[in-house]
Formats: C-alpha cells, sequence, structure tokens
C-alpha cells in the first residue's frame, strides 16, 4: 500500500516530519516578490510565480531531510487558476525530487461527487476510452462527515492505485471540541470516527502493518490522541498543530506507538518561515527552513 512508501521514506531518513507548504504571499521573502511582480505584474500571476519560485527553493533544500510535503491547496486556490498551476507544478517538482507527496484537500460529498473528488487526486478520468491521472499525489486529506458512502470511492482508488488518506479524526483546532467532543452512548464524536477509520481500513493493511486509511490527529489534543492510538494501533497519524499551533515534541508522542513509527508530524509555518526567526538574510530562507527541519528531526527523535 502507498502508505508503505512513506514510511519506508521515515524509517530511511529517520525522520516522522512532513514540511507543510502552506504559503501566503507574506511569508515570500521580499526579493522574491519583487522579481516577479516586475516580470509578471503585481497580480495574482506575479504572487503564483512569487510562490513557486519560494516553494522551488524549499523543495531544494529539505528533500534530503524530510520524507514528505504537504501542500494544502486552499493556499493555492486563492490565487485562481495560477495558483492552482503552481501547486500543479509543486506537487510534480516534489515527486521528481523523490518525495511522498499529502496534498492537503480535505474533499468529500455525496458517493458519486466523492468518486469524482477521488478521481481528481488519486484514480483516472475517462476521456475518449483512455484512462488518465489528473494528479500525482500519493495521498490525500478526506473529511468522514458525510459518512461510509463518501469514504469508499477513495477507498477503492487507494486499493487500486496504491494511494493513501488522511480522515479527519480529531482536528488541532481550538474550536474542534465543538463537534468532535459530543458524546453519544458514552463515546466521543472522535472516538467514534476514530473506529470507522480503523474499520475502512481493515483490508488495507501494508507490509509494515499498518492501513491505507490513516487518520488526522492534532499534536494540541495529547490526551486524545493517547486514546485514539489505543483505539487505532494500526493507523497511521497526520499530526498537525506542532510548533506554531503550539504543540511540542512531547505533546506528539502519545501519537506514536512503541515501534517508534505510527505518525508523520507536519510542520508549515515553522519551517517555511524559520528564516524570519533566525539571524538570516531573505536570501537564506532555504538554510534556515532546512535547519529548521533538521532541528525538528532531531527534537521528534529524542522523545521516541
Amino acid at each position: 500500500m502507498s502508505l508503505d512508501l512513506m514510511i519506508k521514506k521515515i524509517t530511511t531518513m529517520n525522520n516522522p516530519s512532513v514540511a507543510g507548504l502552506d504559503p501566503v504571499l507574506d511569508y515570500v521573502p521580499g526579493y522574491i516578490q519583487d522579481k516577479n511582480f516586475e516580470i509578471y505584474g503585481k497580480n495574482l500571476k506575479g504572487a503564483s510565480e512569487a510562490i513557486w519560485e519560494f516553494n522551488k527553493g524549499l523543495i531544494d533544500a529539505l528533500c534530503d531531510v524530510v520524507p514528505a510535503v504537504k501542500p494544502q491547496s486552499a493556499f493555492y486556490e486563492m490565487y485562481g487558476l495560477h495558483g492552482m498551476e503552481v501547486l500543479d507544478r509543486t506537487i510534480k517538482y516534489a515527486k521528481g525530487k523523490g518525495l511522498y507527496v499529502i496534498l492537503d484537500v480535505k474533499r468529500n460529498d455525496i458517493g458519486s461527487t466523492a468518486a469524482a473528488y477521488s478521481a481528481a487526486y488519486l484514480g483516472r478520468t475517462m476521456v475518449s476510452n483512455e484512462m488518465y491521472a489528473a494528479s500525482p499525489v500519493d495521498c490525500v486529506t478526506v473529511n468522514p462527515y458525510l459518512g461510509t458512502d463518501g469514504i469508499k470511492p477513495f477507498i477503492d482508488d487507494c486499493k487500486k492505485y496504491d494511494k493513501g488518506i488522511f480522515v479527519l479524526v480529531k482536528t488541532s483546532n481550538p474550536s474542534s471540541g465543538d463537534l468532535q467532543d459530543l458524546i453519544i452512548n458514552d463515546e466521543t464524536i472522535y472516538q467514534k470516527a476514530g473506529a470507522l477509520v480503523r474499520k475502512w481500513g481493515a483490508d488495507t493493511v501494508g507490509d509494515y502493518g499498518y492501513s491505507a486509511v490513516g487518520a488526522v490527529v492534532g499534536a494540541t489534543y495529547p490526551q486524545q490522541a493517547k486514546v485514539l492510538r489505543e483505539l487505532m494501533p494500526n493507523t497511521y497519524f497526520l499530526v498537525p498543530g506542532y510548533g506554531a499551533q503550539g504543540g511540542s515534541a512531547k505533546d506528539v508522542k502519545n501519537c506514536f506507538n512503541k515501534d517508534g513509527l505510527g505518525a508523520i508530524v507536519n510542520s508549515s509555518r515553522g519551517i517555511m518561515c524559520a528564516y524570519k526567526k533566525g539571524n538570516y538574510a531573505e536570501t537564506d530562507f532555504a538554510q534556515a527552513a532546512r535547519n529548521e527541519a533538521i532541528r525538528m528531526k532531531n527534537e521528534l527523535n529524542s522523545i521516541l
């Protein structure tokens, strides 16, 4: 299964982290913005090309340190078609550098529409009796709120095309408890979601003992993570909330299994904007990101 590829990269690089590529223009060094505005204009095209140059520098600096990157589609969609083209370019460039790519899209809908979403990212699209892959990503995030018929198309494509998904279970945001912590028949909704994730992935377990159906579990809720780790021993966790959102290495420890596997921890702003926190020139943004990624790797390994 696809997550076996991710786990192999994690073990080979001894690094259970993923770099989030969630760029807003303010994160991009001024000299890159100025250069691209001069070429393309101070518009959506110029902004998108500045983000592309920023992303390319980050990927070049990180590709031998982190096993995976996680672009968040919203930060590209906000720049319109130019931004979406840069997202596609970024994904293909990261894949070319040997990185595992998790696309954070949080898609879902009723069954037929979910199938179309899955075809867009994981599966294939039919054109004149030929099947085409619209995107080369390895994995996407999905929303379980519509239930099994909204998840099944994604799982079917995972099996058919060797892909993976991460299902939202306990998210890192402050108001996640508004729904996820509600109790029904002595169980929280996040526990019920976790039980479904375990069920959905039961027949997709790969060589490392983890299924193709992972779970999003926030670093900002370590006690809930402990409950979910026990509930889903064969489920890989994608862990947001580390760093800028307040989660620490100690907080994410409960997301891992005793084998030292079971979780991949995301840092977005912490890595992308590292040059703003240290004594770096703007032109050293990529080296600053690399240094932060190495620091994060060492910190995570210190608690495993």
